[in-house]
C-alpha cells in the first residue's frame, strides 16, 4: 500500500493499484492533460485528460467484463498512440491481463506475434480499425488469430462506462505480461503484478525526483518496458504530463525528439545509448540553434551499454542550447525487475572509471588512472535502490564475488516480477536463486555481468554473449565499437560479433552493416583490411570471417539491442543480406556452415521427437 504522489495532504489515501491512482486523478485533477501524442515533434494529434482516460478505460473494461473476460489475457495490438493507453488501462480496470505487442508491418511475417498469442493463451485482442484491417489478411494462414475475440476500441463510445464493475486487487494479482525483447533467447512473458508496478514506480519517482511540475517527452515504444513503465505509467503515478511520439519519427529524424523536448520544456526524457549517438550524427548546427534544452533535468540512458564517449560527445555538442552534462542519468534495469534496478542521485555527474582489459579477460577488476591502450572506460549505472539488494555472484559456484571480481548481477526486490508465464523451470532457475554458501535468497539472476565499486554498479556485458577464446573473456560490444569506428562506411550500433567453433577452437566472426551512401563504392580490400587490423591491434585477436551486409539487416530487439545469437544463426544458415563476404578460409567456411546447419537442424528434430 502506498500514498498517492503529489496529492493534497488532506486527500491522501492508500492505494493498492494503478487503478486507484487514475481514479483519484480523474476525480481531483479531472481537466488536467495527462497524455499528448505528437507527430514529428511538433504537431499535436490528440490529448487525454485524466477524466477522459478514466471514462474510456471504464468503457473498454465494461465491454470486456460483459464478454466474461476476468483473469483472461488480452493482446494489445496498437501502434504508438493514445489508443494503446486507453486499452491498457481498460484491461487493468476489467481485471484482464494485458499483453502488449508490436503490430507487424503489412505483408511481413507475423511469427513473433503468433508465438506471443500462443504462449500467452490470449482470449481477446484489442486494436484499432486500421490495424485490424492490416492483420485480417493473415487470418487464413494463422488460425490462432481467428480464435481471438477481436475488440476495436477506437469506435467505442463512453456510454457503457457506467456499466463497469469495480475490481479489487492484491499486490500479487497480475497486471500484464511483458514479453522480453529476446536479445539472447526466445521471448518470454514476464509476469508483472500490480505490486511490482507500484513499487517500481515509486523507485523511479524517488530517483528522478519527479514533481507535479515535471514534464516528460517519450519516443520509446509502449510495448517495451522502458516505454510502457517510464513513458506511460510513471507520468500517471507522478501526476505530471507527458508528450508521446512514435519511435519511427525519431529514427527517421532524431531532431524531432529534441524539438519536442524544447517545445514542451521537458524535464525528463531519454533512451538507449544509440539514441544520443544518432542525435550527434544527424542533427545539424543550424537545427541546434533553434533548440532550448535548458529544462532537461533527467536524460536517462539504459537498455544497452552506456558509453562514456557518447556522454561526452552529446554534452559538448548540445551545450550551446542549454544541455548540461549532469542531466545524464545512466541507469540499469530490465523487464524482469519491472524496469529500473539501479540509479544515481538526480544531480550527480555520471561516474566513469577506467579498468585494465587484461584483468577483465580473467573476470578481475583493476582500476587504473592510465589512459594508455588496453584499458576500457566504464560508466556507472548508479547505486542500489531502497528496499532492494544487489549482489555480484560467481555464475558457476553461485557464491558471492570479492569486490575486485566480475560476476553475474543478482537482484532481490519487490520490483522483481513473479516469473515467466507458464515456464516453471525457467522461472525457478532465474527468479529463485540462492547463494550456495549462505543460503540467502531468493534472487533474480539477471544474466548480466558486472561489479560493484563501492556503491556504484558497473555493467561489463551479457553472460551468454561473452566470447571465450584461448581461456580469455572478450565482450562483443567492445569489439563491435572498435570495428564500427575503423571505417566511415560502417554503420554505428549496427554490428554483431560472435564466435563459431572451427576444428575444435573458437573463432571470431563479425557481421556489420554498411552505410547506404557507400553501397555503390565499397572497397572490399580496404574495409576488411581496416577491420582485421583494428581487431588485431586493439584486442590481439585474429578475425576468421567478416560479413558486410545491407542497412537494416542486423537483427535487433524492440529496444535496439543487437541480437547476436539471431545474427549467428543467420550466418550459419547463410541467410544474411550480404554485400561483402570475407573469410580467412572460404572453402572451409562453406563446408563448415553446411555441416553446422545440418547438425542444428538434426538437433531441433530430435528435440521435437523427445517432446
Amino acid at each position: 500500500m502506498q500514498l498517492i504522489p503529489n496529492s493534497s495532504p488532506r486527500e491522501q489515501y492508500n492505494v493498492s493499484s494503478l487503478i486507484d491512482i487514475l481514479r483519484y486523478r480523474a476525480l481531483h485533477q479531472s481537466d488536467q492533460v495527462a497524455y499528448t501524442f505528437v507527430q514529428r515533434g511538433e504537431t499535436e494529434l490528440s490529448r487525454l485528460t485524466y477524466q477522459e482516460l478514466d471514462q474510456k478505460a471504464r468503457s473498454i473494461a465494461a465491454q470486456l467484463q460483459n464478454l466474461g473476460s476476468h483473469n483472461s489475457r488480452a493482446l494489445l495490438l496498437y501502434p504508438p498512440s493514445l489508443e494503446f493507453i486507453t486499452a491498457f488501462f481498460g484491461c487493468l480496470y476489467a481485471g484482464v491481463v494485458a499483453v502488449p505487442a508490436y503490430p507487424p508491418p503489412r505483408n511481413q511475417k507475423i511469427s513473433m506475434l503468433q508465438a506471443i498469442v500462443t504462449d500467452a493463451q490470449a482470449k481477446f485482442a484489442l486494436t484499432t480499425t486500421l490495424e485490424l484491417a492490416k492483420v485480417e489478411s493473415q487470418f487464413v494462414k494463422h488460425r490462432e488469430l481467428t480464435q481471438l475475440h477481436w475488440l476495436v476500441t477506437d469506435k467505442l463510445t463512453n456510454e457503457p462506462a457506467s456499466d463497469w464493475q469495480e475490481q479489487t486487487f492484491s499486490d500479487s494479482n497480475l497486471a500484464f505480461l511483458q514479453y522480453t525483447s529476446g536479445s539472447t533467447a526466445k521471448p518470454k512473458g514476464v509476469m508483472v503484478s500490480h505490486g511490482n508496478l507500484l513499487h517500481n514506480s515509486k523507485l523511479i519517482h524517488q530517483c528522478f525526483r519527479h514533481t507535479a511540475n515535471s514534464q516528460g517527452v517519450i519516443w520509446l515504444p509502449p510495448y517495451h518496458d522502458m516505454g510502457l513503465i517510464g513513458g506511460v505509467v510513471q507520468p500517471l503515478y507522478g501526476g505530471f504530463p507527458v508528450a508521446l511520439m512514435s519511435p519511427i519519427d525519431f529514427l527517421k529524424q532524431p531532431f524531432c525528439w529534441l524539438q519536442a523536448i524544447s517545445r514542451y520544456r521537458a524535464t525528463t526524457s531519454g533512451g538507449p545509448n544509440f539514441a544520443y549517438d544518432l542525435c550527434v550524427n544527424k542533427i545539424t548546427p543550424e537545427q541546434i540553434s533553434s533548440l532550448d534544452l535548458s529544462k532537461w533535468e533527467v536524460a536517462f540512458t539504459g537498455a544497452e551499454p552506456v558509453r562514456a564517449d557518447t556522454i561526452e560527445r552529446f554534452a559538448a555538442y548540445f551545450k550551446s542550447c542549454g544541455f548540461r552534462r549532469e542531466a545524464f542519468y545512466p541507469c540499469y534495469g530490465m523487464a524482469e525487475t519491472t524496469l529500473i534496478a539501479s540509479g544515481s542521485l538526480k544531480t550527480s555527474l555520471p561516474i566513469i572509471c577506467r579498468v585494465q582489459e587484461v584483468a577483465l579477460e580473467q573476470n578481475c577488476v583493476a582500476i587504473t588512472d592510465s589512459s594508455r591502450e588496453n584499458t576500457r572506460l566504464l560508466v556507472s549505472c548508479g547505486q542500489n535502490l531502497p528496499d532492494q539488494k544487489i549482489v555480484i555472484v560467481n555464475p558457476k559456484s553461485l557464491t558471492q564475488c570479492q569486490a575486485d571480481q566480475v560476476g553475474e548481477i543478482w537482484v532481490s526486490s519487490s520490483s522483481v516480477a513473479q516469473g515467466y508465464w507458464n515456464r516453471i523451470e525457467e522461472t525457478r532457475q532465474a527468479f529463485h536463486a540462492y547463494l550456495a554458501d549462505t543460503g540467502e535468497g531468493p534472487f533474480l539472476r539477471t544474466g548480466d555481468l558486472g561489479f560493484l565499486q563501492g556503491d556504484e554498479l558497473f555493467i561489463t556485458g551479457r553472460l551468454k554473449d561473452v566470447i571465450i577464446i584461448r581461456g580469455k573473456n572478450y565482450y562483443p560490444q567492445d569489439i563491435e565499437l572498435t570495428i564500427e569506428n575503423c571505417h566511415p562506411a560502417l554503420r554505428a550500433n549496427c554490428g554483431a560479433v560472435f564466435s563459431v567453433e572451427i576444428n575444435g577452437a573458437e573463432q571470431l566472426v563479425t557481421v556489420q552493416e554498411v552505410q547506404r551512401s557507400y553501397l555503390r563504392k565499397l572497397d572490399a580490400n580496404e574495409i576488411v583490411g581496416n577491420i582485421r587490423q583494428a581487431v588485431t591491434t586493439q584486442h590481439a585477436l585474429q578475425l576468421y570471417a567478416a560479413v558486410l551486409v545491407k542497412p537494416g539487416s542486423i537483427p535487433k530487439t524492440s529496444s535496439g539491442k543487437i541480437q547476436r545469437n539471431a545474427c549467428r544463426a543467420k550466418f550459419l544458415a547463410g541467410d544474411l543480406n550480404v554485400v561483402i563476404d570475407w573469410s580467412e578460409n572460404p572453402r572451409y567456411k562453406t563446408a563448415f556452415i553446411n555441416l553446422q546447419s545440418e547438425l542444428e537442424l538434426t538437433l531441433q528434430q530430435l528435440s521435437k521427437v523427445q517432446k
